[in-house]
């Protein structure tokens, strides 16, 4: 299974929640799969998360990175491969905290707070 490590933000989440899965745009994939390895991927596609959100509102302006397994590397990704969800804990977070996890499960109160 591939790792994949996808920059989203609240509006765009909120927006593919209502589709077949998440947009794959500018995935970020982890070299190996050592907690390094992912962690620095995960902070890659959440400074990638930064410049989509740098515009938006007050309340939408947080780091949303959608983390997914696939079977490939490439091509659509279903919300059935989605492992879990990150996203900044404030708006405008610093390029440096650390992302909070939501479960699969709870993206649609994630979705439905915003």
């Amino acid at each position: 299974m591939t790792r994949r490590y996808l920059p989203s933000s609240l509006p765009r989440l909120a927006e593919d929640w209502a589709a077949d899965g998440p947009r794959v745009v500018d995935a970020v994939l982890a070299p190996d799969d050592g907690e390094e390895s992912e962690y620095g991927a995960l902070m890659t596609a959440a400074d990638a998360s930064a410049e989509l959100v740098a515009g938006l509102p007050d309340g939408k302006r947080r780091r949303v990175v959608v983390v997914a397994e696939t079977s490939a590397a490439d091509g659509a990704v279903r919300w059935r491969d989605v492992v879990a969800v990150h996203v900044d804990t404030e708006d405008d977070a610093d390029a440096d905290d650390d992302l909070a996890w939501w479960a699969t499960q709870e993206i649609g109160d994630l979705v439905a707070s915003q």
